[in-house]
């Protein structure tokens, strides 16, 4: 992804195909919201489902997540194929309160310290190129769009880049 002469984000078409795919979700609800929150988080978890079911189409299989029973703290993998070699990393999120209006705040704690684009925690940049398009967006995105426009395109900058700086070494599987 990178932005046009007027600073608005542009996808490239491999993108812009995954996102097309994905469906838009409709309840406006956080965790604070009790009932609603569970009719949301059924939306969250189909479309999850549809994403890894079109990755897996694609060959493109690049990251596992699984949630506690409230639906709030998310745990997983993701990884980055660079020249045959996969870069495997922990993940983690907690659902804000003020979700949907707010994305997740998406950690690689192995990562931190390790690149510029990311803030104490291990958490990844979203602020200039994603936060904007969730925000049009909100509540239509979900967990499945926030992996797809935000976590996706910043393994394919941020990896290579520190694979080439010599520092992920220890990641390499």
């Amino acid at each position: 992804m990178n932005k046009n002469c007027l600073g608005i984000l542009k996808m490239d078409d491999q993108t812009k195909n995954t996102v097309q795919k994905l469906p838009f979700l409709s309840v406006r609800a956080g965790p604070r919201d009790k009932d609603k929150w569970n009719e949301r988080l059924q939306e969250e978890l189909s479309a999850l489902i549809h994403y890894v079911q079109f990755n897996k189409e694609q060959d493109n299989d690049w990251f596992y997540i699984d949630c506690d029973e409230t639906g709030i703290l998310w745990n997983g993998k993701c990884w980055y194929y660079l020249e045959n070699v996969r870069y495997e990393f922990e993940l983690t999120f907690e659902i804000p309160v003020s979700y949907p209006t707010t994305p997740p705040e998406l950690v690689l704690p192995e990562l931190e310290g390790k690149t510029a684009k990311m803030y104490r925690g291990g958490k990844i940049c979203q602020t200039v190129h994603f936060q904007p398009l969730w925000s049009r967006n909100v509540p239509r995105f979900g967990i499945a769009h926030c992996l797809a426009l935000s976590l996706g395109p910043w393994l394919a900058a941020e990896v290579p880049e520190m694979v080439g700086r010599g520092v992920l070494t220890s990641f390499a599987r």
